[in-house]
C-alpha cells in the first residue's frame, strides 16, 4: 500500500491505481479499475444532481455496491446501509432517508445511474474527503434487541483501514477476497470493501454462500476467506472442500468461534482462523488466532494497535479507540477479565446486558443458555424473553439438538425432549425462568452476517407459516407407497436457512419421512437409529419432490428416498423397535 495519511487512504481507490489493474471478479470475468471508476463517477454525477442528503444503499454485488458508496461520498451525501431489502426494512427506512440506491426491487423504486452517462475526466482533481463527515449509517445486528442506527465518520473508517493493514497486510499480501458475509454490515464493509479497495486487493463481487460458490471462487491464485462462525461450523458437512493450497488467511467475526470449528477449519483448509472482536459502534477492538490444538487453546483476545481496554465497575469491558468518533471510553455489553501477564489482552466472560425481570425476579438469560448448552442433548441454544398475549412475558428457547437429542425427538416426541431439558435446568434456576416455549431447529436462523437476531427468533414464535408439504398419494401397495410432496414457498423452515437462498433442512426431510411413514404403515414405536443417510441435492421453495417409502416388516426398517426430475435429493433407512 502506498505511504499516505490515514484519511487519504480512502482517496486511494480514486486515483492511485492504474486503470487496467484488476479491481475484482464478477462471475469469473475480470473488472478493471477503469471500468469501476467510470461507474463510480456516474453515481457521483447522479447524486450531485439529486435532491436530498440521506440515501439507503443496498446491492448484492460488492463491486456495484462499492462504486455507489464511494460515489455517494464524493457527492457529499450519506449512505444508510440496511442489512436486507425486505418490505418491512424498507418501510422503516422510508421515514429516515430521502431516496433509495441500488437493488430494492419493483416495490421500492431506486435510483440507478444511466449506463451511458457522461462524466468528468478521471484525471481531474477529486473532491477532498473530510474526516469528520458522517458519510455512513450502519445498523446493529439486533441480536439482543431492536437494531439501532449507528453513524460513522470517514475518519473512523480510515483509521480502521490503517489498523487492519498494519496488523494483517503482510500476511494476506495481494490475495483475492472471497467472502461468505455481506458488505451491508460493518465487518464485511471494512474487510471486503474499504480495506480491499485501498490496498488494491481484488474482490469477488458475489458471496460464497454455498460450497460450490466457494470452490468456484477459490482458484489457483492467492485468496483469503472472510467468514463467520455460522459458516465455518458447517465446513465439515460439505461433501467437498475448496482448493486451499493458495489460501492465505481465514477471518471470522460475528461471535466467538467454537474451538471445534476452529480445529475443523485448520484441518480442512490448513489455516487457523483469525477471529475479530468488535461491534457496529466500535469497529474492530481485538483479535486472536488460538492454537488449533483444543488442549492448548487460549481464549484471550489481544487489543488492536491504538486500542485501550479497561474494566468498568461491574466488570464490563470499556474501550477507547481511534475507530470511535471521539476519545472517550465506550462501555461494551460484555463482561471481561484482563490478562495479568499479557498487556492489552483480555478474556470475555459473557454478556452483561442479558439480565431481565420476570414478575420482579431477576433472570439471567446467559445462565439458562449455559445450563442448556451443557446438556448432551443440545448443540446450540438461544433464549429470549417473549411478550405473548395480554402482555405477559415468558422465556422461549430455541435449540439445535445434538444427534442424541434428535434421536430422542424422533423416537419420543417434543414433550419428552422438553422434559429432559427442563430437568437440566431444575434446581439451578427458579420455576418462573423455565422456558415456556421450545423450538427445535436444524440450525439457528442467521442473517447475512452470520448472526442470530432477535427479530428472526421472534418471527419463529409468531409465524403462521406452514410446517408440512402438500401431500398427494401416487402409488400404494403392501409395504410401499409413493407420495408427491409440493413444498410451500412460505414454509416455516426456509426462514434463516439460508438468507437469500433458502433450502429445506435435512432434519426436516428425515422428520417428514418418518412422520409420513407412520401415517401409512403400522411402524414399531421406538426409534433405534438411522442408517445410510445421504443428502445429494438441495430442495428449494416451490419444488415438487417424490417420496418413496418402503417398510420391511421382518427387519423393522423403513427406507425412504426423496427424488425429482433433477435427480435424487436424499435417502436413508430408519431402524425401529418395540417399546
Amino acid at each position: 500500500m502506498p505511504a499516505t495519511t490515514r484519511l487519504d487512504l480512502l482517496q486511494l481507490p480514486f486515483q492511485a491505481f492504474d486503470g487496467e489493474r484488476v479491481i475484482g471478479w464478477r462471475d469469473g470475468v475480470a473488472v478493471t479499475y477503469a471500468t469501476w471508476r467510470a461507474e463510480l463517477l456516474r453515481w457521483k454525477q447522479l447524486l450531485q444532481t439529486t435532491p436530498g442528503q440521506r440515501f439507503a444503499l443496498f446491492h448484492q454485488d460488492t463491486l456495484h455496491f462499492a462504486a455507489a458508496l464511494l460515489g455517494t461520498w464524493l457527492a457529499g451525501k450519506t449512505a444508510y446501509l440496511p442489512s436486507d431489502a425486505l418490505p418491512d426494512t424498507c418501510g422503516q427506512l422510508r421515514g429516515e432517508v430521502d431516496g433509495f440506491l441500488g437493488d430494492f426491487g419493483v416495490h421500492w423504486p431506486a435510483l440507478q445511474p444511466a449506463p451511458d452517462a457522461s462524466f468528468d475526466d478521471p484525471s481531474s482533481p477529486w473532491p477532498a474527503l473530510r474526516a469528520d463527515f458522517a458519510g455512513l449509517v450502519v445498523y446493529t445486528s439486533g441480536s439482543t434487541g431492536q437494531a439501532q442506527a449507528i453513524p460513522k465518520q470517514l475518519g473512523q473508517m480510515a483509521n480502521e483501514v490503517a489498523t487492519l493493514e498494519a496488523l494483517f497486510g503482510a500476511t494476506v499480501g495481494q490475495a483475492e477476497v472471497v467472502a461468505t458475509v455481506s458488505h451491508q454490515h460493518i465487518y464485511g464493509l471494512l474487510f471486503k470493501v474499504l480495506w480491499a479497495l485501498c490496498a488494491g486487493r481484488p474482490v469477488h463481487a458475489g458471496s460464497a454462500f454455498f460450497p460450490e460458490d466457494l470452490q468456484r471462487m477459490a482458484g489457483n491464485r492467492p485468496w483469503l476467506l472472510l467468514s463467520s462462525p455460522a459458516h465455518l461450523k458447517r465446513l465439515p458437512e460439505q461433501a467437498t472442500q475448496p482448493d486451499a493450497r493458495q489460501l492465505r488467511a481465514i477471518f471470522s467475526s460475528g461471535g466467538p468461534l467454537p474451538a471445534e470449528a476452529a480445529c475443523d477449519a485448520a484441518r480442512l483448509l490448513g489455516q487457523r482462523p483469525l477471529e475479530i472482536y468488535g461491534s457496529s459502534e466500535t469497529g474492530g477492538i481485538a483479535w486472536r488466532q488460538p492454537d488449533s490444538d483444543l488442549l492448548q487453546r487460549r481464549e484471550h483476545w489481544q487489543a488492536m494497535p491504538g486500542v485501550s481496554v479497561r474494566l468498568g465497575a461491574e466488570g464490563e469491558l470499556e474501550v477507547r479507540s481511534p475507530h470511535l468518533p471521539d476519545s472517550g471510553w465506550f462501555s461494551m455489553a460484555d463482561r471481561a477479565v484482563l490478562m495479568e501477564d499479557i498487556p492489552a489482552a483480555f478474556e470475555l466472560r459473557g454478556r452483561s446486558d442479558r439480565i431481565v425481570k420476570l414478575e420482579e425476579k431477576r433472570i439471567s438469560l446467559t445462565r439458562i443458555e449455559q445450563l442448556l448448552a451443557a446438556s448432551p442433548l443440545v448443540e446450540e441454544v438461544r433464549v429470549i424473553v417473549h411478550q405473548g398475549r395480554r402482555a405477559r412475558q415468558f422465556i422461549a428457547a430455541f435449540v439445535v439438538p445434538t444427534a442424541q437429542g434428535q434421536a430422542l425427538l424422533v423416537a419420543q416426541g417434543k414433550l419428552a425432549l422438553n422434559a429432559a431439558l427442563k430437568t437440566a435446568l431444575a434446581g439451578a434456576i427458579e420455576a418462573i425462568a423455565l422456558p415456556r416455549l421450545w423450538r427445535y431447529l436444524e440450525a439457528l436462523p442467521v442473517n447475512s452476517q452470520g448472526k442470530v437476531t432477535l427479530s428472526a427468533l421472534t418471527a419463529l414464535l409468531e409465524s403462521s407459516a406452514p410446517t408440512l408439504p402438500n401431500v398427494t398419494e401416487l402409488q400404494r401397495s403392501t409395504g410401499q407407497v409413493q407420495l408427491a410432496l409440493d413444498i410451500p414457498a412460505d414454509l416455516l423452515y426456509f426462514r434463516g436457512h439460508f438468507p437469500g437462498a433458502p433450502i429445506l433442512p435435512g432434519v426436516v426431510q428425515t422428520d417428514w419421512s418418518l412422520t409420513l411413514g407412520r401415517r401409512y404403515f403400522n411402524l414399531p414405536p421406538r426409534f433405534l437409529g438411522l442408517q445410510t443417510l445421504k443428502f445429494q441435492r438441495v430442495i428449494t421453495p416451490g419444488m415438487r419432490v417424490l417420496l418413496d417409502l418402503q417398510f420391511d416388516t421382518a427387519k423393522s426398517q423403513l427406507s425412504f428416498r426423496l427424488h425429482s426430475d433433477a435427480g435424487q435429493h436424499a435417502s436413508g433407512r430408519f431402524l425401529l423397535g418395540a417399546a
